[in-house]
């Protein structure tokens, strides 16, 4: 069994923040797998199902962010699972806005939602890093993550979400190595779906061939009864 952990604020005036895309991803990942069975407990929303065949556990601390911790240590304990067992999907400032990472473990970089989580498990917990990329100053970080998607993120974030909610049986069934992969798959088949979009109507590609009206083609066309007119 897995434990998959979204990372956010409760409440509607964080509901579209970038720190909240942890909660996004989770929500995804239950939409696409027919998981609807919200309830409160371990001081967060949980719901339980299967993806690939296998249990999982998704959770959404309703502790705030700097006391995620709480949350995610009750649900393990009480589950009897162990650090390893737990996905934690959070908003990642130093990864480009739709960039996705999952590693095993690490430090927090001064997240305040991991920071809690490593208090209570340790740092022995897998992690699924969402791009919503740096504001470029320091004093301006706080601002950005509190901050709401604004319209023009709308497009990378859908194809975020949808990316990892289609990867997320891979992510419980083979761990990180096969998320990784099937991230890139997915990477790759969206790229040659917009170059195969984007190819204008003009290109040659897309043209049918000309037909070619040398002499020998006239004088093939004469003999097979296919040749113009001349008369």
């Amino acid at each position: 069994m897995k434990i998959l952990v979204g990372l956010g604020n409760p409440g509607r005036n964080h509901e579209q923040n970038r720190h909240n895309i942890g909660f996004m991803a989770i929500d995804r990942i239950a939409e696409d797998g027919g998981i609807a069975n919200w309830r409160a407990r371990h001081q967060g929303l949980v719901a339980d199902g299967r993806l690939s065949n296998s249990p999982v556990v998704l959770l959404k601390p309703q502790t705030y962010m700097n006391r995620s911790g709480q949350s995610v240590g009750e649900a393990m304990r009480y589950l009897r699972l162990s650090p390893a067992d737990i996905v934690v999907f959070h908003d990642e400032l130093d990864l480009a806005p739709g960039k996705v990472r999952a590693k095993m473990g690490g430090g927090h970089a001064g997240h305040n939602g991991l920071r809690s989580i490593h208090q209570h498990l340790g740092p022995d917990f897998a992690r699924v890093r969402l791009g919503i990329g740096h504001p470029g100053e320091k004093h301006m970080v706080t601002r950005h993550v509190l901050g709401n998607f604004a319209k023009s993120d709308h497009e990378w974030l859908a194809e975020l979400l949808d990316t990892v909610a289609a990867c997320a049986p891979v992510l419980v069934a083979d761990g990180i190595g096969g998320f990784q992969n099937c991230l890139g798959r997915m990477r790759q088949t969206a790229v040659a779906t917009k170059d195969a979009n984007a190819r204008p109507t003009g290109d040659p590609k897309n043209q049918p061939r000309p037909e070619r009206t040398g002499p020998f083609q006239n004088l093939l066309g004469l003999l097979t009864g296919k040749g113009k007119d001349r008369h």
